[in-house]
């Protein structure tokens, strides 16, 4: 029992650092080839997790193996555009200025209803809403509205809008970013001084972040 428990514990951290080795993209997101590297290390994984009577490092080499393929493949990926195509192929056009192309579905075995299905999922519940619908590598479909159903933006009223910046989180949970902090070119002393408006101190805030333009958001921990 113990055995079993400490092997699982061996196996979940080497596949947990081999998943962060490969990338930080999600399910949805992933190319075909590292969907496949990812049952593959899985199903490896769980052999010897199992199965004490499997020696464990049946289980380990195999997943390094499979890294070294995924890395040797990913870079591959990036300098040469030919393998690219032929490892995760090419993203396929499947609404040309408003028309559905029956072809381009029947190629890429997708029927309408599945179409209006991704559609919904960016918001899209008209079709002929649509001047562009793009079939991605990665199964996810991106579209472009025709020029009259997109959204209105400051630049077609000729307006500047301010700029924003990314804000800083300064406390998470009661604890203080301390290289957050020392990016801004602060100290723990000076945010305990923006403290002072809230009448707490660092540490009581449940989150704390400071504005591109300076201004302080803090919700108190209740």
């Amino acid at each position: 029992m113990i055995i079993t428990f400490v092997r699982s514990i061996i196996l979940y951290a080497i596949v947990l650092g081999v998943m962060r080795v490969m990338g930080k993209r999600e399910i949805g997101q992933l190319q075909p080839f590292e969907f496949v590297i990812s049952i593959m290390i899985a199903d490896l994984a769980s052999s010897p997790m199992a199965d004490i009577g499997i020696p464990i490092m049946n289980g380990i080499i195999p997943i390094f193996g499979l890294l070294a393929m995924h890395l040797v493949i990913a870079f591959l990926n990036l300098k040469f555009i030919k393998i690219r195509e032929w490892i995760c192929g090419k993203p396929t056009i499947l609404i040309i200025n408003g028309v559905i192309d029956e072809k381009a579905l029947k190629k890429e075995r997708f029927t309408v209803s599945e179409l209006q299905v991704k559609l919904r999922e960016s918001n899209v519940f008209n079709l002929d809403d649509v001047e562009f619908a793009i079939l991605e590598t990665n199964g996810n479909v991106s579209v472009l509205l025709k020029p009259t159903k997109r959204g209105t933006t400051p630049e077609d009223f000729n307006m500047q809008p301010e700029y924003e910046g990314v804000p800083y989180n300064l406390v998470l949970d009661g604890v203080v970013l301390e290289k957050n902090l020392k990016k801004l070119g602060k100290n723990y002393t000076w945010l305990e001084r923006k403290m002072k408006q809230f009448n707490i101190k660092p540490e009581q805030a449940l989150f704390v972040s400071l504005k591109a333009n300076g201004d302080i958001f803090c919700q108190p921990k209740t």
